[in-house]
């Protein structure tokens, strides 16, 4: 299961047919006592914000996932409304209250689908370029339901897909997306009926972690290491990417949505291996070439960047939808003269200390520690983030090559990069959205191609080969790195 842009997906042309949600109990106040999480009171607040300055931010999350045979669309159609009805997060809606973010969620029983027939493509452009715009027009912040869901329908198979507001979910949702509704497919045509139990419940979490934290203020100790990241880095909240995009402060652009393979299935392997020789995991050995390739293009030797942490393994909520993310910062050296196992031991315990303090929520940390940057719609420069996850540790993962599931991002702005990082039974692959810029496409292509380099001398000799600043003359940031990645189509 991989990241890369929907325009990227192969899926064969077909008849498209829709099940929207509709609550067959009307309009209803939204009664205190549940509000959201701090992630969804910002999120929320932005689209407020952005809607009142006619200044409208967008993305969306989705998921596909294929279904062989001919499509049993009752079935379907059934299992869609069991997955509704098990997460409470997709039921809710979100209003104001005195300031603060209430959600409300509709009760299992008085929801119900509406199959709507969509058209027929007869190419994959036509069909793909249908669904980016779909999903553009459909997902809404401050619009119930924050989702949409359908499917392409062949003779002898369907694709179907999902696509929700970050509102509502997280990357590591979408694998328990695929499971939730392919077990409950399968239940219904088998003639059974699905497991009817709930799911742990988001709007739980988001209680617990309100209650610990709405309180406390900037003196409060637990914020000792957000203040010390801070200090370090010059009063900075925000570690700047440190590599040229050619944006303009205070300014946001379009997009460039783009994904490669790094590694193919048998490098990914031989990676690990020389990640474990040095005492170290996968992803650590990634973000290290991470660091050392920005480093190499003219970038700081100590690495400081945001990172995001799954907070389900706590309390059981790994088969859970909803928005359990946190984003730290970490830091560690990756300066000339440290081989691949020294800055290895430095993620190692970077990485070990940023988790000891991990219960404190980035958004608290950044309202209380940077209130005019808090303030503001974006985040305020180009920021450095790094993003790992391997698939085929996720719920569902034993039926992936079944299923063929697929991640997928939007954004409509940006003014930086981000990066993720995904490791499955193929490889490990890469899927970068940043500014559309012309510096940054050099910066990033040149980027890309060093860090696959990297990444494979990793693989082969357990360190970083040659440095990297000797392949092309210095010249502008991000030429040194040379080129050629390329956007592949899986």
């Amino acid at each position: 299961m991989r990241q890369f842009p929907v325009e990227m997906h192969g899926m064969a042309p077909g008849r498209v047919v829709e099940w929207r949600l509709r609550s067959t109990a009307g309009p209803e106040p939204v009664a205190g006592g549940r509000w959201a999480s701090f992630n969804q009171d910002k999120h929320f607040t932005v689209a407020e914000e952005s809607r009142g300055a006619d200044d409208p931010v967008a993305s969306w999350v989705a998921v596909t996932f294929e279904v062989e045979g001919a499509l049993d669309e009752g079935a379907l159609a059934g299992a869609l409304l069991v997955f509704v009805r098990r997460h409470e997060v997709l039921r809710c809606t979100f209003r104001r209250l005195a300031g603060e973010l209430a959600c409300e969620p509709i009760a299992p029983g008085e929801l119900a689908l509406d199959a709507v027939p969509v058209a027929s493509f007869d190419s994959n452009r036509e069909l793909v370029g249908y669904l980016s715009e779909r999903f553009k027009r459909s997902i809404d912040t401050l619009s119930w339901p924050l989702f949409t869901m359908g499917a392409v329908l062949r003779e002898d198979s369907a694709t179907v897909y999902l696509a929700f507001d970050h509102i509502v979910c997280d990357g590591l949702s979408m694998p328990v997306v695929v499971q939730d509704v392919q077990g409950a497919y399968e239940a219904l045509r088998r003639g059974e009926e699905p497991a009817a139990a709930t799911a742990p419940s988001y709007l739980d979490f988001a209680e617990e972690q309100r209650r610990r934290y709405l309180s406390f203020d900037a003196d409060d100790e637990r914020l000792g290491y957000w203040k010390e990241f801070v200090a370090r880095g010059g009063g900075a909240f925000f570690p700047r990417f440190p590599l040229e995009l050619g944006v303009a402060p205070g300014r946001m652009y379009p997009i460039v949505n783009e994904a490669s393979e790094l590694l193919d299935a048998g490098e990914a392997e031989v990676f690990e291996k020389a990640c474990r020789e040095v005492d170290g995991k996968p992803f650590m050995g990634v973000l290290a070439a991470v660091a050392v390739c920005l480093r190499e293009a003219g970038g700081p030797g100590v690495y400081r960047g945001f990172m995001p942490v799954s907070e389900r393994g706590r309390a059981g909520w790994a088969d859970s939808v909803g928005w359990f993310v946190n984003t730290m910062p970490i830091e560690f050296d990756a300066s000339p003269g440290r081989d691949f196992g020294q800055v290895m031991a430095g993620v190692r315990e970077g990485f070990g200390e940023m988790m000891r303090h991990i219960d404190v929520p980035f958004v608290r940390a950044w309202q209380l520690l940077a209130p005019e940057e808090f303030a503001a719609r974006s985040w305020p420069y180009p920021v450095n983030f790094f993003s790992y996850i391997d698939t085929r540790k996720v719920p569902g993962a034993g039926r992936h090559e079944e299923w063929r599931p697929a991640t997928h991002v939007w954004s409509a702005r940006a003014n930086g990069v981000c990066s993720w990082f995904q490791r499955d039974a193929h490889g490990l692959h890469m899927n970068s959205i940043y500014v559309d810029t012309a510096a940054a496409r050099r910066t990033m292509e040149g980027f890309q191609e060093a860090l696959r380099r990297t990444v494979r001398e990793i693989a082969r000799h357990g360190s970083f080969g040659r440095p990297l600043g000797l392949a092309a003359p210095r010249g502008p940031v991000g030429s040194a790195l040379g080129v050629g990645a390329v956007a592949r189509r899986p």
